[in-house]
C-alpha cells in the first residue's frame, strides 16, 4: 500500500467512524437494544482506532514492506471485522438467522487480520532497529 493510499484509507476510515457515530448515537438508539449499540460501538471504535493507524503509517517516508503488510492487514481487518459487526448488528433488528451463521464466524477473522497486522509491525520494527 502506498503513502497516498494509507493516508486516503486512514482519513476515509476516520471519517465514516465519526459519521457512523452520530448515525448511532442519534438515530440507531430508537431501533435497536443496548447490547446491540454497545456491538456497533465496538465496531466503530476499532475502525476508528486502525484508520489512526494507517494514517500512522502514512507518516513513513521510506515505508518498509512490513509497514504496508501492516496497513493491508489494518484495512482487510476493519473491513471484514467492523462490517461483520454492522451487519450483526443490523441482521438482529430483523431476526434473520442467515446473516448470524454467516456474519457471525467472520467477526473473528477481521480480529485475527488485526492482530497479524500489529504483529506484523512490531516484529518488522524489532528487525529493522
Amino acid at each position: 500500500m502506498t503513502q497516498k493510499q494509507c493516508t486516503i484509507w486512514g482519513a476515509f476510515l476516520c471519517g465514516s467512524a465519526v459519521i457512523l457515530g452520530a448515525f448511532g448515537a442519534h438515530l440507531l438508539e430508537k431501533w435497536l437494544s443496548e447490547t446491540a449499540i454497545n456491538s456497533f460501538e465496538v465496531g466503530i471504535r476499532y475502525q476508528f482506532f486502525h484508520g489512526l493507524a494507517l494514517l500512522f503509517l502514512s507518516l513513513d517516508q521510506n515505508k518498509k514492506k512490513f509497514a504496508r503488510t501492516s496497513a493491508l492487514l489494518f484495512l482487510f481487518g476493519v473491513i471484514v471485522f467492523s462490517g461483520s459487526i454492522y451487519g450483526l448488528t443490523f441482521a438482529s433488528t430483523i431476526s434473520n438467522p442467515i446473516f448470524l451463521k454467516i456474519l457471525g464466524p467472520i467477526t473473528p477473522v477481521g480480529g485475527l487480520l488485526l492482530i497479524f497486522g500489529w504483529a506484523n509491525l512490531l516484529a518488522g520494527y524489532i528487525r529493522n532497529n
